[in-house]
């Protein structure tokens, strides 16, 4: 905030003016007084002179009055000298000459200018009757001489009052006037420097206090004013700023916006058109503003043309926003056709009056084409270009709702390939959907015209084979079998066979509900596999092989509330050292508990469990609760100090599990567990299908301590030959080949072969199932390392304390 006067400059000369005024006010008041008292002095000097004068006339006479005769003056000088002498000092004057009848007498020394006062006296002499005359002259100071010598003092004594009158006075005046002042001039230039804070003095009672309350309210209300002032500058500078910027980006928007823009006037005459637009209706660097819209502008929809300017007119008539018709395209001055999505929306001015339009058109191309890809992918296998499993059961959906109407008969097929894992296990997974991938052709081959594909998952199909019956499409799904089972894939230099299960299912009028039928198709198509793979079957109710799946479906709700309930509970057999007798390895076995308390062995649920892929879950309680059992028993170190070996089984479904890692590495750590004595088993078939899994699982778990063996070896038809590529500690030893060992000499190559192939790669062997001392004394001959069945233990209570030897 600045002032146009210099503040530091200014002085406060009001006081001294006001001091200056009074000064020479009490110097003229005091002139017109002096003159004043001076002109009465005077006249009362020369009252005082006469009256004096004839004072000393009448003392004179009484002198002569009290004469009892006539006399002189001479007679009598000593008589008036005494009485003049006595009222000279009285009266003030000078001289006195007095003459009579011829004589005259002067006393004192009369002054040059003295002022002379005459007087006569007329007497009657003692005992005469002739009045005779006495004149006198008194002599006085002179007037003018006195009203000067009283001028000097007058003046004197007014100049110190004055002094004194104005020293005071100026000291008032500062206290007053000038401090005030001052503070007011102070404040004033702290508030030019910018001191917003700077406030007058308002603490007095005077005029002062009250000017600086009244400043400071103004100052308070200019600043309040100011801030308000400078708020609202900066609002318009923001805005005025905003505008611009929403100006400029608003310009260049529309120049470098994806989407056309077109103004169109109220007669359709083309104001502007951007860049975007240009390209899109092909139109080069020729101006098209002045020309019509719908003579750039040609709109069509599939089924027929559409004129733009009947929805620019619909649009000026109805004063709304419209929209260009669905799948509307705009062929272009190339003949190029481009689908668009477009909205026409009126412009106004401010009095509502309508000015134009603007049209936004939008390329959609690549949008619709996306659409119809996901469309596409919604219905289809993006792998194979068959149709998935989401299209399969809608179409199954439809078929359904017409079956009871029309009284017709269709068949479901549902398709497992066999052996599709070891082509995923040996050649990788580009390799097995390679395979899938060719398995479309096959079924072209076969398959009807209208018959339905589908991809259900992984490498199973159904197949839809409508106003189809039973014996037909069983000759269609035999063909089916026999083309896949004579198809060779051929990967890099091995070449697979591979075959399928198929499932076949009745569709009418008594099995309409889809879930079932998808169940039955399932369930006919495991019990193929059950019986051998690469087989065809029907599902019939009253068929052996599928009211045993459905009894392994119905173990399914049971096992799942087993687990719920806690209802698992783990027992132990010993593996016995052959050559020492030493009992240093158990395995792990489970048990469930039934709804009344009864023991129901593993064969009767973990097919089922294994089937319907439960396995996961049961196999992550067994590891926590032998992990859980290991640390309260303290059971990791055998007699002699070695760790006790303690084995759990894995099943197919956890190896494929990728989470099976750190789910044990979490155990280890929450139970403390070293893992130096657990060995995970892990059956052949199991390993070959999951052999990635399964390299990769015992690689990372061997780096802690952990051991693995390789359950029912030599049941596979390659085992050796898989057998290099597993880092395993033991072999296991089927039990079909050590049951009669002692009496089949096939059993007993076979158990010396394998015996031999593991002492080769440094693997110890456990030998299953023995049952007597025959076949522990073969074994013994053969180097078995360990022997493990029911003539050595049976299975017990896991966690009972077992003896260290037999």
């Amino acid at each position: 905030m600045s002032v146009d006067i210099n503040i530091k400059s200014f002085k406060p000369k009001l006081p001294a003016r006001i001091a200056g005024i009074v000064f020479w006010v009490l110097v003229l008041i005091g002139s017109i007084i002096a003159v004043f008292l001076l002109h009465e002095a005077e006249s009362e000097i020369e009252r005082s002179y006469i009256s004096n004068a004839r004072i000393l006339s009448h003392e004179i006479e009484e002198i002569y009055e009290e004469l009892d005769r006539a006399t002189s003056l001479v007679e009598i000088s000593g008589r008036l000298n005494l009485r003049i002498s006595d009222l000279r000092d009285v009266m003030g004057y000078t001289a006195v000459h007095i003459a009579s009848d011829g004589e005259d007498l002067s006393f004192g020394m009369a002054g040059a200018d003295d002022d002379v006062f005459s007087e006569t006296i007329t007497y009657y002499p003692y005992g005469q009757n002739l009045a005779r005359e006495i004149s006198f002259s008194v002599y006085f100071p002179n007037r003018k001489s006195v009203v000067s010598e009283i001028r000097k003092q007058m003046l004197l004594g007014i100049g110190a009052a004055i002094f004194i009158i104005g020293f005071l006075l100026q000291r008032i005046l500062r206290r007053v006037l000038t401090v005030p002042f001052e503070k007011m001039i102070h404040t004033a230039e702290d508030f030019k420097l910018g001191n917003e804070n700077a406030r007058f003095d308002e603490s007095g009672q005077d005029e002062f206090g009250y000017l600086g309350s009244f400043i400071n309210n103004a100052i308070e209300s200019i600043l309040s004013q100011q801030t308000k002032l400078v708020s609202a500058l900066d609002k318009v500078s923001i805005s005025q700023t905003e505008l611009n910027i929403e100006k400029e980006r608003a310009e260049v928007t529309l120049y470098s916006i994806a989407d056309s823009v077109i103004t169109v006037d109220v007669d359709g005459h083309v104001l502007f058109i951007n860049p975007a637009a240009e390209k899109l209706l092909a139109l080069g660097s020729e101006s098209v503003t002045g020309i019509l819209y719908s003579e750039i502008v040609n709109v069509v929809t599939d089924s027929s043309e559409v004129p733009g300017k009947d929805i620019l007119q619909e649009c000026f008539d109805t004063g709304k926003v419209v929209k260009f018709p669905e799948q509307a395209s705009i062929v272009n001055k190339n003949a190029v056709m481009i689908a668009v999505e477009a909205t026409i929306s009126p412009m106004r001015y401010e009095t509502g009056d309508l000015m134009g339009a603007v049209i936004v058109v939008q390329d959609v191309s690549h949008t619709r084409k996306l659409t119809r890809q996901l469309s596409y992918q919604a219905s289809h296998d993006m792998l194979t270009g068959l149709y998935n499993r989401r299209k399969f059961e809608d179409h199954l959906a439809e078929i359904l709702f017409n079956v009871v109407e029309e009284n017709r008969e269709h068949v479901l097929l549902y398709l497992d390939l066999d052996q599709f894992k070891i082509v995923n296990d040996t050649c990788g997974h580009i390799a097995g959907d390679e395979l899938l991938q060719q398995l479309p052709v096959l079924f072209q081959k076969v398959l009807r015209s209208g018959d339905l594909v589908a991809r259900l998952g992984g490498d199973e199909f159904g197949v839809l084979l409508e106003n189809c019956n039973l014996s037909q499409a069983s000759i269609i799904a035999d063909k089916v079998r026999e083309e896949i089972k004579a198809f060779r894939f051929v990967w890099q230099d091995r070449t697979f066979e591979i075959g399928v299960s198929i499932g076949v299912v009745v569709i009418n009028e008594g099995n309409t509900d889809m879930g079932h039928i998808m169940s039955s198709a399932d369930v006919a198509c495991y019990a193929a596999k059950d019986a051998g793979r690469n087989r065809v079957h029907v599902y019939e109710i009253s068929d052996e092989a599928v009211s045993e799946r459905y009894g392994e479906m119905h173990w399914t709700s049971r096992i799942a509330k087993a687990m719920e309930e806690n209802r698992f509970k783990l027992y132990q057999q010993t593996i016995v050292g052959i050559t020492d007798n030493t009992i240093e390895h158990v395995e792990v076995l489970l048990r469930m508990i039934d709804e009344d308390g009864k023991i129901i062995p593993p064969g009767a649920f973990l097919p089922a469990a294994e089937r319907y892929n439960l396995m996961i879950g049961i196999d992550r309680w067994v590891i926590s609760e032998v992990f859980k059992t290991i640390t309260e028993g303290n059971m990791c170190k055998s007699c002699n100090g070695n760790f006790n070996i303690i084995s759990i089984n894995l099943s197919g479904d956890s190896l494929s599990d990728e989470g099976l890692l750190s789910f044990i590495m979490s155990e280890k750590e929450k139970y403390s567990v070293p893992l130096e004595c657990i060995c995970f088993e892990i059956t052949e078939t199991v390993a070959i299908r999951n052999l990635k899994e399964a390299i990769s699982l015992i690689t990372e778990l061997t780096k802690h301590g952990c051991k693995f063996a390789l359950d029912d070896f030599g049941s596979g038809l390659s085992s050796f030959a898989y057998l290099k590529a597993l880092p395993v500690h033991y072999l296991k030893i089927d039990g079909s080949f050590v049951r009669d060992v002692s009496r089949d000499k096939i059993d007993r190559a076979m158990v010396r072969s394998i015996q031999q192939v593991g002492k080769a790669m440094n693997l110890l062997t456990i030998a299953e199932w023995v049952e007597d001392a025959e076949t522990l004394e073969v074994l013994r001959e053969l180097g078995i390392d360990y022997a493990q069945g029911y003539y050595l233990s049976k299975p017990e209570p896991f966690a009972q304390k077992t003896e260290c030897t037999l």
